[in-house]
């Protein structure tokens, strides 16, 4: 049993970039993020919460990357993760691998933040504004990539107040040391790590 709950009127599942680019065969990253799904089983998992959540009424919000053709939007002389993906040509709006994956598609009365185009999934978007118009106190967190816009994005929500919840059997990365190490070593500093279960099992709705 988890040691906390959460008050279903006032927790959002927070789903960043399960795009078809890093979950489907055929995606550019998905071949570097196999292993990691494979070996947790985080899509699966993820469905499985997304499905239990809208059942009990958790507002949910959908957060994909996007660019533009040419990726524009990346600077001419990138570096580091953002380099990769520009010279890939990944995540282009209108592309297949850009799109949600079917597993993850949002239904029409859920949230789709607007805007990202870099790692953490508050800077450039509206998603603070969705948060807040919403009530929302608490955020639990999956998908991509767990030492990047997953760790970015947490601890952005923890500096701004939001209780944080990130869900250790839900995120996927291109290492799986990687992965393993953010867990271990980041995920304790600016959230409470815990798992789809858990956060099922604390989920209440209180009059």
């Amino acid at each position: 049993m988890p040691d906390f709950t959460l008050d279903t009127k006032e927790t959002a599942l927070l789903l960043i970039e399960y795009q078809n680019e890093f979950t489907t065969e055929g995606g550019k990253l998905y071949p570097a993020v196999k292993e990691v799904m494979e070996k947790t089983g985080m899509l699966e998992n993820s469905s499985k919460l997304l499905e239990f959540c809208r059942e009990k009424g958790v507002t949910i919000v959908h957060c994909s990357i996007g660019f533009e053709k040419g990726h524009n939007e990346i600077s001419n002389m990138p570096y580091g993760i953002l380099a990769g993906v520009k010279e890939g040509s990944a995540f282009e709006i209108g592309s297949t691998g850009h799109e949600i994956c079917d597993a993850m598609k949002p239904k029409e009365n859920e949230l789709v933040v607007k805007g990202k185009t870099g790692l953490c999934a508050f800077q450039s978007t509206n998603l603070d504004f969705i948060l807040r118009q919403n009530n929302m106190k608490n955020v639990v967190l999956g998908g991509f990539l767990t030492n990047c816009c997953i760790e970015s994005t947490m601890r952005t929500a923890y500096e701004k107040g939001y209780k944080v919840y990130t869900l250790k059997d839900c995120v996927g990365a291109t290492s799986l040391a990687a992965h393993e190490a953010a867990i271990e070593h980041n995920f304790g500093l600016f959230s409470v790590p815990t798992t789809s279960e858990e956060v099922k099992e604390a989920l209440i709705t209180v009059a």
